[in-house]
Protein backbone atom coordinates (compact mmCIF):
# COMPACT_ATOMS: atom_id res chain seq x y z
CA UNK A 1 0.00 0.00 0.00
CA UNK A 2 3.07 2.71 0.26
CA UNK A 3 2.86 3.51 -3.32
CA UNK A 4 -1.09 3.60 -3.31
CA UNK A 5 -2.14 7.16 -2.73
CA UNK A 6 -4.07 7.00 0.40
CA UNK A 7 -7.24 8.73 -0.78
CA UNK A 8 -7.18 5.74 -3.02
CA UNK A 9 -6.59 2.90 -0.38
CA UNK A 10 -9.42 0.11 0.46
CA UNK A 11 -9.46 1.06 4.52
CA UNK A 12 -10.97 3.51 6.40
CA UNK A 13 -9.66 4.21 9.88
CA UNK A 14 -11.18 5.12 13.63
CA UNK A 15 -8.70 7.26 15.84
CA UNK A 16 -8.33 7.07 19.23
CA UNK A 17 -9.00 11.16 19.49
CA UNK A 18 -12.51 11.42 18.05
CA UNK A 19 -11.05 14.03 15.25
CA UNK A 20 -14.83 15.06 14.73
CA UNK A 21 -15.49 18.40 13.23
CA UNK A 22 -16.83 20.47 15.98
CA UNK A 23 -19.19 22.64 13.53
CA UNK A 24 -20.87 19.98 11.76
CA UNK A 25 -23.57 18.11 13.20
CA UNK A 26 -23.83 13.79 13.74
CA UNK A 27 -25.59 13.67 10.39
CA UNK A 28 -22.80 16.24 8.23
CA UNK A 29 -19.48 14.77 10.08
CA UNK A 30 -21.10 10.69 9.14
CA UNK A 31 -21.78 12.37 5.33
CA UNK A 32 -18.67 14.46 4.87
CA UNK A 33 -16.90 11.23 2.98
CA UNK A 34 -19.78 10.95 0.97
CA UNK A 35 -19.99 14.33 -0.08
CA UNK A 36 -16.00 14.26 -0.95
CA UNK A 37 -17.21 11.12 -3.26
CA UNK A 38 -20.04 13.50 -5.08
CA UNK A 39 -22.45 11.30 -4.40
CA UNK A 40 -25.92 12.41 -4.90
CA UNK A 41 -27.64 14.19 -1.88
CA UNK A 42 -30.25 11.82 -1.67
CA UNK A 43 -27.84 8.49 -1.71
CA UNK A 44 -25.85 10.27 1.28
CA UNK A 45 -28.86 10.74 3.00
CA UNK A 46 -29.93 7.38 2.70
CA UNK A 47 -26.34 5.79 3.58
CA UNK A 48 -25.82 8.07 6.60
CA UNK A 49 -29.56 7.09 7.92
CA UNK A 50 -28.73 3.92 7.51
CA UNK A 51 -25.27 3.90 9.28
CA UNK A 52 -26.69 5.93 11.96
CA UNK A 53 -29.10 3.32 12.35
CA UNK A 54 -26.57 0.67 12.65
CA UNK A 55 -24.38 2.48 15.18
CA UNK A 56 -27.60 2.86 17.54
CA UNK A 57 -27.88 6.54 17.32
CA UNK A 58 -31.01 7.08 14.97
CA UNK A 59 -32.62 10.28 16.22
CA UNK A 60 -29.06 12.12 16.43
CA UNK A 61 -28.42 13.46 12.79
CA UNK A 62 -29.22 17.06 13.89
CA UNK A 63 -27.10 17.03 17.19
CA UNK A 64 -24.13 18.76 17.39
CA UNK A 65 -20.73 16.72 18.57
CA UNK A 66 -20.39 18.72 22.25
CA UNK A 67 -24.10 17.66 22.65
CA UNK A 68 -22.70 13.51 22.67
CA UNK A 69 -21.26 11.62 25.62
CA UNK A 70 -17.75 10.17 24.83
CA UNK A 71 -19.76 6.83 24.30
CA UNK A 72 -22.06 8.38 21.43
CA UNK A 73 -18.97 10.74 19.87
CA UNK A 74 -17.05 7.37 19.59
CA UNK A 75 -20.48 5.91 17.26
CA UNK A 76 -20.19 8.85 15.25
CA UNK A 77 -16.80 8.40 14.61
CA UNK A 78 -17.34 4.88 13.70
CA UNK A 79 -20.19 5.73 11.48
CA UNK A 80 -18.10 8.12 9.53
CA UNK A 81 -15.75 5.46 8.72
CA UNK A 82 -17.77 2.62 8.33
CA UNK A 83 -20.38 4.41 5.74
CA UNK A 84 -17.13 5.05 3.29
CA UNK A 85 -17.89 0.98 2.63
CA UNK A 86 -14.11 -0.07 2.44
CA UNK A 87 -12.87 -3.20 2.77
CA UNK A 88 -10.35 -2.51 5.90
CA UNK A 89 -11.60 -0.73 8.91
CA UNK A 90 -8.27 0.33 11.43
CA UNK A 91 -8.77 1.49 14.70
CA UNK A 92 -6.47 2.70 16.63
CA UNK A 93 -6.49 2.88 20.35
CA UNK A 94 -10.47 4.06 20.08
CA UNK A 95 -11.52 2.93 23.25
CA UNK A 96 -8.35 4.05 25.17
CA UNK A 97 -9.76 7.21 26.74
CA UNK A 98 -13.32 5.47 28.33
CA UNK A 99 -13.94 4.76 31.44
CA UNK A 100 -13.75 1.19 32.68
CA UNK A 101 -17.64 0.70 32.28
CA UNK A 102 -18.08 2.38 28.83
CA UNK A 103 -15.21 0.61 27.45
CA UNK A 104 -16.57 -2.67 28.45
CA UNK A 105 -20.10 -1.72 26.82
CA UNK A 106 -17.72 -0.40 23.43
CA UNK A 107 -16.66 -3.79 22.75
CA UNK A 108 -19.66 -5.59 22.80
CA UNK A 109 -21.18 -3.00 20.33
CA UNK A 110 -17.59 -3.16 17.98
CA UNK A 111 -18.06 -6.88 17.96
CA UNK A 112 -21.86 -6.94 17.00
CA UNK A 113 -21.28 -4.02 14.53
CA UNK A 114 -18.07 -6.25 13.15
CA UNK A 115 -20.23 -8.98 12.50
CA UNK A 116 -23.24 -7.02 11.22
CA UNK A 117 -20.97 -5.31 8.30
CA UNK A 118 -18.75 -7.94 7.56
CA UNK A 119 -15.52 -6.30 7.26
CA UNK A 120 -12.13 -6.90 8.69
CA UNK A 121 -11.36 -5.01 11.84
CA UNK A 122 -7.49 -3.86 12.73
CA UNK A 123 -7.81 -3.09 15.94
CA UNK A 124 -4.80 -2.04 17.92
CA UNK A 125 -5.07 -1.60 21.74
CA UNK A 126 -2.71 -2.18 24.74
CA UNK A 127 -5.93 -3.22 26.99
CA UNK A 128 -5.50 -7.34 26.77
CA UNK A 129 -9.41 -7.60 28.24
CA UNK A 130 -10.46 -5.28 25.27
CA UNK A 131 -8.32 -7.83 22.76
CA UNK A 132 -9.79 -10.46 23.90
CA UNK A 133 -13.51 -9.48 23.77
CA UNK A 134 -13.52 -8.22 20.74
CA UNK A 135 -11.00 -10.28 18.26
CA UNK A 136 -11.55 -13.24 16.47
CA UNK A 137 -7.85 -13.79 16.13
CA UNK A 138 -4.89 -11.84 18.07
CA UNK A 139 -1.44 -10.91 16.75
CA UNK A 140 0.52 -9.63 19.97
CA UNK A 141 3.55 -7.26 19.06
CA UNK A 142 6.74 -6.08 21.12
CA UNK A 143 9.38 -3.84 19.97
CA UNK A 144 8.40 -4.05 16.20
CA UNK A 145 8.30 -7.43 16.26
CA UNK A 146 5.29 -10.08 16.09
CA UNK A 147 5.82 -12.39 19.42
CA UNK A 148 2.77 -14.78 19.03
CA UNK A 149 -0.40 -15.10 17.30
CA UNK A 150 -3.78 -17.42 17.57
CA UNK A 151 -7.27 -17.31 18.68
CA UNK A 152 -7.81 -15.18 22.09
CA UNK A 153 -8.56 -18.26 23.82
CA UNK A 154 -5.26 -19.96 22.45
CA UNK A 155 -3.18 -17.28 23.40
CA UNK A 156 -4.98 -17.70 27.14
CA UNK A 157 -5.00 -20.92 27.38
CA UNK A 158 -1.87 -22.04 25.69
CA UNK A 159 0.54 -19.35 25.13
CA UNK A 160 3.76 -20.51 23.43
CA UNK A 161 6.12 -18.07 24.58
CA UNK A 162 7.19 -16.85 27.59
CA UNK A 163 6.34 -13.28 27.07
CA UNK A 164 2.72 -13.88 26.11
CA UNK A 165 2.20 -15.92 29.33
CA UNK A 166 3.54 -12.69 31.03
CA UNK A 167 1.41 -10.45 29.68
CA UNK A 168 -1.59 -12.20 29.03
CA UNK A 169 -3.99 -13.28 31.76
CA UNK A 170 -2.67 -13.31 35.75
CA UNK A 171 0.15 -15.67 35.38
CA UNK A 172 2.94 -16.61 37.66
CA UNK A 173 5.59 -17.03 35.04
CA UNK A 174 9.21 -18.97 35.82
CA UNK A 175 12.58 -19.10 33.99
CA UNK A 176 15.24 -22.48 34.07
CA UNK A 177 16.43 -25.19 32.70
CA UNK A 178 14.82 -28.28 31.12
CA UNK A 179 15.91 -31.16 32.43
CA UNK A 180 13.86 -34.29 31.24
CA UNK A 181 11.40 -34.40 28.56
CA UNK A 182 9.23 -37.21 26.60
CA UNK A 183 6.93 -36.70 24.26
CA UNK A 184 4.23 -34.87 25.90
CA UNK A 185 5.58 -33.63 29.45
CA UNK A 186 9.11 -32.03 30.66
CA UNK A 187 10.78 -31.10 33.76
CA UNK A 188 11.66 -27.90 34.50
CA UNK A 189 14.68 -27.10 37.00
CA UNK A 190 14.32 -23.10 38.54
CA UNK A 191 16.74 -23.70 40.95
CA UNK A 192 14.97 -24.34 44.66
CA UNK A 193 12.32 -26.73 42.79
CA UNK A 194 11.55 -28.86 40.40
CA UNK A 195 8.04 -28.30 37.85
CA UNK A 196 6.53 -30.91 35.80
CA UNK A 197 4.57 -29.71 32.64
CA UNK A 198 2.98 -30.16 29.64
CA UNK A 199 5.15 -28.72 26.95
CA UNK A 200 1.92 -28.81 24.03
CA UNK A 201 4.12 -29.56 21.51
CA UNK A 202 6.65 -27.05 21.60
CA UNK A 203 10.59 -28.88 20.77
CA UNK A 204 12.98 -28.59 23.38
CA UNK A 205 15.73 -30.10 24.43
CA UNK A 206 17.78 -31.09 28.07
CA UNK A 207 19.85 -28.92 28.66
CA UNK A 208 18.15 -25.40 26.96
CA UNK A 209 16.56 -22.73 29.05
CA UNK A 210 13.14 -22.40 29.09
CA UNK A 211 10.41 -20.55 30.58
CA UNK A 212 7.03 -22.04 32.67
CA UNK A 213 3.68 -19.95 33.67
CA UNK A 214 1.01 -20.98 36.36
CA UNK A 215 -2.29 -18.96 35.91
CA UNK A 216 -2.79 -17.52 39.26
CA UNK A 217 -6.26 -19.20 39.86
CA UNK A 218 -4.83 -22.97 39.25
CA UNK A 219 -2.76 -22.59 42.28
CA UNK A 220 -4.01 -23.19 46.05
CA UNK A 221 -2.35 -22.11 49.20
CA UNK A 222 -2.24 -24.11 52.29
CA UNK A 223 -0.83 -24.40 55.41
CA UNK A 224 2.27 -26.89 55.90
CA UNK A 225 0.40 -29.39 58.22
CA UNK A 226 -2.76 -29.11 55.44
CA UNK A 227 -3.79 -32.14 53.38
CA UNK A 228 -2.98 -31.91 49.72
CA UNK A 229 -6.53 -32.41 47.94
CA UNK A 230 -4.99 -34.93 45.26
CA UNK A 231 -1.88 -37.33 45.26
CA UNK A 232 -1.23 -36.06 41.81
CA UNK A 233 -0.77 -32.27 42.81
CA UNK A 234 2.88 -30.40 42.75
CA UNK A 235 4.30 -28.50 46.44
CA UNK A 236 5.78 -25.63 46.72
CA UNK A 237 6.98 -24.27 49.64
CA UNK A 238 7.20 -20.36 50.59
CA UNK A 239 6.40 -17.35 52.82
CA UNK A 240 2.48 -15.69 52.88
CA UNK A 241 3.11 -11.64 52.31
CA UNK A 242 -0.23 -10.54 52.47
CA UNK A 243 -3.93 -10.99 50.91
CA UNK A 244 -5.86 -8.23 49.00
CA UNK A 245 -9.44 -8.47 48.89
CA UNK A 246 -11.18 -8.10 45.72
CA UNK A 247 -14.84 -8.42 46.64
CA UNK A 248 -15.53 -12.14 44.98
CA UNK A 249 -12.16 -12.85 44.42
CA UNK A 250 -8.94 -12.52 47.03
CA UNK A 251 -5.21 -12.76 45.39
CA UNK A 252 -2.47 -13.62 48.41
CA UNK A 253 1.26 -12.85 47.50
CA UNK A 254 3.41 -15.62 48.30
CA UNK A 255 7.43 -15.14 48.25
CA UNK A 256 9.77 -17.99 46.70
CA UNK A 257 12.99 -18.72 48.29
CA UNK A 258 14.14 -17.42 45.31
CA UNK A 259 12.56 -13.77 46.23
CA UNK A 260 10.41 -14.45 43.57
CA UNK A 261 6.77 -13.17 44.43
CA UNK A 262 4.14 -16.04 43.56
CA UNK A 263 0.07 -14.17 43.54
CA UNK A 264 -2.76 -16.69 43.75
CA UNK A 265 -6.37 -15.92 43.17
CA UNK A 266 -9.15 -17.61 44.77
CA UNK A 267 -12.81 -17.20 45.63
CA UNK A 268 -13.86 -15.28 48.42
CA UNK A 269 -15.03 -17.87 51.86
CA UNK A 270 -15.59 -17.21 55.34
CA UNK A 271 -14.24 -20.95 55.65
CA UNK A 272 -10.78 -20.22 54.32
CA UNK A 273 -8.02 -20.59 56.75
CA UNK A 274 -6.29 -17.04 57.89
CA UNK A 275 -2.69 -16.82 57.53
CA UNK A 276 -0.45 -14.88 59.13
CA UNK A 277 2.42 -12.77 57.26
CA UNK A 278 5.79 -14.51 57.38
CA UNK A 279 4.10 -18.02 57.69
CA UNK A 280 5.68 -20.74 55.85
CA UNK A 281 3.12 -22.41 53.37
CA UNK A 282 2.69 -24.59 50.54
CA UNK A 283 1.46 -23.68 47.10
CA UNK A 284 -0.21 -26.84 45.09
CA UNK A 285 -1.35 -27.17 41.84
CA UNK A 286 -1.82 -30.01 39.38
CA UNK A 287 0.97 -30.82 37.11
CA UNK A 288 -0.68 -30.79 34.11
CA UNK A 289 -2.04 -26.62 34.23
CA UNK A 290 1.63 -26.05 34.41
CA UNK A 291 2.83 -25.05 31.27
CA UNK A 292 6.09 -24.59 29.54
CA UNK A 293 7.60 -21.91 26.83
CA UNK A 294 10.04 -20.73 24.51
CA UNK A 295 12.17 -17.76 26.14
Amino acid sequence: MTEVPPEHRPTSMVFQSYALFPYMNVASNVGYGLRLKKLSKLEISKRTDAMLELVGLRGFAARMPHELSGGQQQRMQLARSLVLERDILLLDEPLAAHAAQLRKEMCFELKRIQQEVGITFVHVTHNQAEAMTVADQVALTSAGKLIEEGTPRAMFEHPKRQFTADFIGDNNVFSGTVTETSSTNALLDIGHAQLSMSHQNISCLVGARAGASLRSEHLAVLPTDAPVPHASQQIMSGTFIKECYFGFTSTSVIRLPDGQDVTVRQLTSSERVQLEPGQTVNLTWRAENARLHLD
